[in-house]
């Protein structure tokens, strides 16, 4: 893969923490306005500029973005962010409940996206990619990366984290709803170190997006409209190339991504336990709560945890997606006994990490709002990598990857 350096736009030292701030999407409005109070400088002001303006403005105005512009700019202006003078890569190192991941940030050519050498396992909605389009050509910047991976055949991780032996240039630990995580950050600058990196991914055949496939599909439509609008056009300005942190996929960690549906269909538990038990074998108390391998659910209903395994030859096993667990319930009860349609769509189902545990489950359930809780085994990163290898799409809400990349550590400007 051709992997470029760049002149990040970063925060100052002692700034970072400050600056630092949740990716867009894991927020709403109402939470990053609470998580931007009282600090002026939280990225959020960003990438959710609509904190800073009147309450009721539409989230899609040309308002937002523009104002998104102003205070990127604002940050850099004031001295708050600067400008690498020469071109770096740079290695984001996080670390949460005793696990840690090295990403290498990077720029990555949108002809390799184009070419489908960024390979994809979800849809994406026109609605949302016009967000991050407008975000782009808004600010002139890509302000939040795409999350890759790669299968680590040649060992590449492990030459990334021999360049992390020098003392991080930002370290700091954040505490949110999903838990604690310690970030530590290197430039890596000097021309040798630039080298064994180019070098090392070139052979990688193609990068997968674990999340972020909005921003990468984003990232491609401007680059599209901007080279159609450049008559000058050469191929080495940099709406050419769009911004990522690139993980080894045997560092990264899926919880599970569970479901909780809000009525059992009109049926009685009595009776909903007897379509259930035509599809799964049910085995009540289950005491530890989560599914202990594949092809395992837990299930809790009138305060009582069930575990439930898929009987033979109720899903096709050899079916790449089928074979899922997310889609072994879908198909086997969610669907045909509850009739959840649609996840993506169905207003009766909702969906909860596995990293608030299964209390939230429990929770969420004895309060009346939800009749039953299914909680799910972690997809495996295998698989993801299997389906987009074959081009097909995973179930909707299968992948929780924790933790979160925080944004306003890097910044590439367009011009």
């Amino acid at each position: 893969m051709n992997i470029r350096p760049f002149r990040a736009a970063r925060p100052v030292p002692e700034l970072a923490e400050k600056i630092a701030s949740p990716p867009y999407d894991v927020v709403n409005t109402a939470e990053a306005e609470a998580y931007a109070r009282g600090n002026p400088l939280s990225f959020l002001h960003v990438v959710r500029a609509e904190i800073d303006l009147p309450a009721g403005t539409d989230l899609y105005s040309p308002e937002v973005y523009r104002k998104a512009g102003e205070n990127l700019r604002a940050l850099i202006r004031d001295g708050r962010m600067m400008q690498d003078a020469a071109p770096c890569f740079y290695l984001y190192r996080l670390a949460m409940d005793g696990r840690k991941q090295t990403g290498l940030v990077a720029l990555v050519d949108c002809q390799a996206y184009a070419e489908g050498k960024v390979k994809i396992h979800e849809k994406t909605l026109k609605a949302k990619e016009d967000d991050r389009v407008n975000y782009i050509l808004g600010t002139r910047a890509h302000n939040e990366p795409v999350f890759f991976t790669y299968p680590d055949a040649a060992g590449l991780g492990a030459k990334l984290e021999a360049l992390t032996a020098a003392p991080p240039v930002y370290t700091f630990t954040t505490k949110d709803q999903f838990g604690t995580v310690d970030h530590e950050f290197w430039v890596v600058g000097d021309e040798p170190s630039k080298a064994i990196i180019t070098g090392g991914f070139a052979p990688v055949p193609a990068f997968y997006v674990a999340d972020g496939h909005h921003r990468s599909a984003s990232a491609w439509r401007v680059w599209e409209q901007m080279k159609k609008e450049n008559a000058a056009h050469t191929g080495h300005e940099e709406y050419n190339f769009f911004m990522a942190v690139i993980f080894p996929h045997d560092q990264l960690f899926i919880y599970d991504y569970n479901r909780l549906v809000k009525d059992l269909n009109g049926l009685a538990p009595e009776a909903f336990l007897k379509k259930a038990g035509e599809k799964f074998t049910l085995k009540p108390g289950h005491a530890s709560k989560r599914p202990g391998a594949v092809r395992q659910f837990g299930m809790y209903l009138d305060r009582q945890w069930f575990l439930l395994e898929p009987k033979p030859g109720t899903f096709p096993a050899g079916d790449l997606l089928r074979s899922l667990d997310v889609s072994i319930l879908q198909e086997n009860l969610l669907g045909p006994v509850l009739g959840i349609d649609d996840p993506k769509t169905n207003p009766r189902i909702a969906f909860a990490g596995g990293i608030l545990g299964m209390e939230e489950l429990e929770r969420r359930v004895d309060s009346g709002k939800f009749a039953a809780a299914f909680a799910c085994f972690p997809t495996r990163i295998e698989d993801v990598l299997k389906v987009a290898d074959a081009g097909r799409t995973m179930p909707p809400k299968s992948t929780w990857f924790e933790p979160k990349l925080r944004s306003g550590l890097f910044v590439h400007l367009l011009d």
